[in-house]
């Protein structure tokens, strides 16, 4: 059986709701589930960490491990960092050059070496912690950060299920080119 992509699942994939500001984020839900919110409410976060896990997919093997781990645990230092008030120079066009690269990645089916690929996730995770932390709440940061890592893994795990349906095949590399061409486009927005 062939698997396609929809029209209608790849414009949703592709349109940008909330590039960089956040908007709407409710700071009354509760702390954990303001975290919870937070990765889905940008699409620069939403596209970086389904990404990763189509690129996880693509690699197979540790990566599928490896990579979101990485990630994950590089984001809540991150998100230490930022509630702390510490500085992360340029750290939204970070956020979009992880979104740029991973696409780019996914797309060209890149075989980078893991020593060369798990510092770069390494410093896109911190970037996206730093501004999950950075615009967290003042109190609570414990629960928030708990609901942003747990959204994150789960948007990972859908990159890791999408890639696994798509079996590394072409439509696997529009779809990562796709996020690519979303995060130019949230650059540029």
């Amino acid at each position: 059986m062939k698997r396609q992509i929809t029209p209608l699942v790849l414009a949703a994939w592709l349109l940008p709701s909330a590039a960089l500001a956040h908007p709407g984020h409710v700071h009354d839900q509760g702390q954990f589930l303001h975290g919870l919110m937070h990765p889905i409410g940008g699409a620069d976060h939403l596209l970086a960490m389904v990404a990763l896990g189509l690129l996880a997919a693509q690699m197979g093997g540790r990566a599928v491990w490896a990579l979101p781990l990485t990630f994950i645990g590089a984001m809540l230092a991150g998100g230490a960092m930022g509630a702390g008030g510490m500085g992360f120079p340029a750290v939204e066009p970070m956020i979009l050059a992880s979104v740029v690269i991973l696409g780019v990645l996914v797309a060209m089916a890149a075989r980078l070496p893991m020593a060369a690929l798990l510092p770069m996730v390494a410093v896109f995770g911190a970037a996206h912690g730093w501004a999950h932390g950075a615009e967290g709440p003042a109190t609570g940061l414990p629960l928030y950060a708990a609901g942003f890592a747990l959204a994150t893994l789960a948007l990972h795990l859908a990159g890791i299920g999408f890639g696994r349906l798509l079996s590394r095949g072409l439509e696997l590399r529009v779809l990562g080119g796709g996020t690519a061409l979303a995060g130019f486009a949230l650059a540029v927005a």
